[in-house]
């Protein structure tokens, strides 16, 4: 009767016991890490920006052209917009604060203390680098952009906004406006396109062709930009607050920057403590 009964039950299943699933832990993010996402960012706005651009347009991003007077032996330069009616040079800051500066001034200061070159001194370079790769019939049809993000404001004097003015100071968000508005203005003086599609074709192409892809150049570029933050670093005499240890010009402007160190200056170790 028994064997009867058991014959009817239900056999228990037997389940294999769970994993234990343990959160991973996400590496730490160093703050070249959070710059270098930061940048990202910045340039995917851009990006944006420039894909809203009119019919006939054309861009190029992140050129690396040879320029024998820059200190690297090359220029970077970030866009290039070719519209019918100008050359659109356009370099893009990524700096948290109040920018000071203006036409005369040779360096601008970020919160008033770290240095930058001016950026329309260093874009100046980018144009005449790329006006020795076209005809010089072109070299009038510059304007020079340069893009902030919106983590910033200016102090630099109203001309630098006026959209009569070649050379133009924005942010991010604004950069196709200020464009279009840039082109209309110019529309307004020159009735007929100042460069045809052919011309838009030309110096697209000759900028494409003296883009430099070669990786061992392309580390040249970098390490020779590398020396030279180094050197301008080694000039701070700025030192932590709390160790008395000198730190980088790159150091002192990040912590200048940064809103959660109050104005004080910090080195490396003693950042994660400062409040």
């Amino acid at each position: 009767m028994l064997l009867f009964l058991n014959f009817f039950k239900k056999k228990k299943k037997v389940f294999p016991p769970k994993q234990m699933h343990t959160k991973s832990q996400k590496p730490k993010q160093t703050n070249e890490h959070i710059a270098t996402r930061k940048g990202e960012i910045g340039e995917y706005k851009i990006d944006i920006q420039l894909d809203q651009l009119p019919k006939g347009c054309r861009y190029l991003s992140d050129l690396l052209v040879s320029n024998p007077k820059a200190k690297s032996g090359y220029s970077q330069i970030d866009h290039v917009v070719l519209t019918s009616h100008g050359i659109f040079v356009i370099e893009t800051k990524n700096y948290q604060g109040t920018i000071y500066g203006g036409k005369d001034r040779k360096t601008w200061l970020v919160n008033g203390k770290f240095k930058m070159m001016n950026p329309f001194v260093q874009n100046y370079g980018h144009i005449k680098a790329l006006t020795s790769l076209i005809d010089k019939k072109y070299r009038d049809l510059f304007i020079s952009m340069v893009s902030f993000t919106k983590r910033s404001t200016f102090k630099v004097g109203d001309d630098y906004r006026k959209i009569a003015s070649n050379e133009l100071i924005v942010y991010d968000v604004e950069l196709s406006e200020f464009l279009h508005r840039k082109v209309s203005v110019l529309k307004i003086h020159h009735k007929e396109p100042l460069l045809s599609e052919n011309d838009i074709d030309t110096i697209y192409h000759a900028f494409l062709n003296a883009n430099i892809t070669d990786p061992e150049m392309i580390e040249k570029h970098k390490h020779a930009l590398k020396t030279n933050t180094l050197v301008e670093d080694s000039s701070s005499s700025s030192t932590c607050v709390i160790c008395n240890k000198p730190v980088s010009q790159k150091v002192e402007a990040f912590c200048l920057s940064n809103k959660k160190f109050n104005g004080k200056v910090f080195c490396y170790a003693h950042q994660k403590t400062a409040h």
